[in-house]
């Protein structure tokens, strides 16, 4: 394991937050505000779920429709930015820049495998 200074810094039993947990990892698709409210929709459908199964079932078919929609749009949006930053370059492009589009490729569909 590692040593980590700003960690070993904090005092004794102060739990990490919740912004330096996620800092290591690769940034969400979807905006924190999106993904809580399709969370709490599927929380609410599975504390339904003993009272009014079809009903929750229903429920947490549209919270996994969203999600999936949303998806689908941050993919498309994240698609266009990456090629909006090399297709129309100069032949000339530094090999650099390219590269730089190549690995942002690779970590968005590696993340997808990873689904």
């Amino acid at each position: 394991m590692m040593y980590d200074q700003t960690r070993a810094q904090q005092p004794a039993g102060q739990p990490r937050g919740r912004d330096e947990r996620r800092a290591a990892g690769p940034e969400s698709l979807l905006p924190s505000t999106e993904r809580d409210a399709i969370a709490v929709r599927l929380g609410h459908a599975l504390n339904r779920f003993a009272d009014t199964p079809l009903e929750a079932l229903e429920e947490a078919e549209s919270a996994f429709d969203e999600a999936t929609a949303q998806l689908v749009n941050a993919l498309a949006e994240r698609r266009r930015v990456l090629r909006a930053g090399w297709q129309d370059q100069d032949p000339d492009t530094q090999s650099d820049e390219l590269r730089h589009a190549l690995r942002q490729y690779r970590e968005i569909t590696q993340r997808l495998l990873h689904l």
